[in-house]
């Protein structure tokens, strides 16, 4: 035996469908702490910004953690090396961003 049909015609069924979706973002920004999206797209979102902003900073400040302890556990020989002065100077390049990220918020 058939099931019933849920929704009258394939409109109503993409109405649902749409209202969802909608449903379902807003959850999930709001699982991250975001604020809602702006209802015109072309509003700017400062909050959601400043909350990615702050994400990426953590980020990066996680990897230049790791990548100061990086050295330290290589031996005296690859310390001398070449890619070892690369590892600082892409070190310094990290923190010069982190910083530049603090400016921004």
């Amino acid at each position: 035996m058939p099931q019933p049909r849920k929704y009258a015609n394939r409109a109503q069924q993409q109405a649902a469908y749409r209202q969802r979706r909608a449903l379902s973002e807003v959850q999930l920004l709001a699982q991250k702490g975001l604020p809602a999206l702006p209802a015109i797209p072309t509003m700017p979102g400062n909050a959601r910004w400043c909350a990615m902003i702050a994400q990426a900073r953590m980020l990066l400040s996680e990897a230049a953690q790791e990548m100061q302890g990086y050295p330290e556990d290589c031996s005296e020989v690859w310390q001398q090396s070449e890619r070892a002065q690369e590892l600082l100077a892409r070190m310094e390049q990290l923190e010069a961003l982190i910083d530049q990220l603090e400016g921004l918020e």
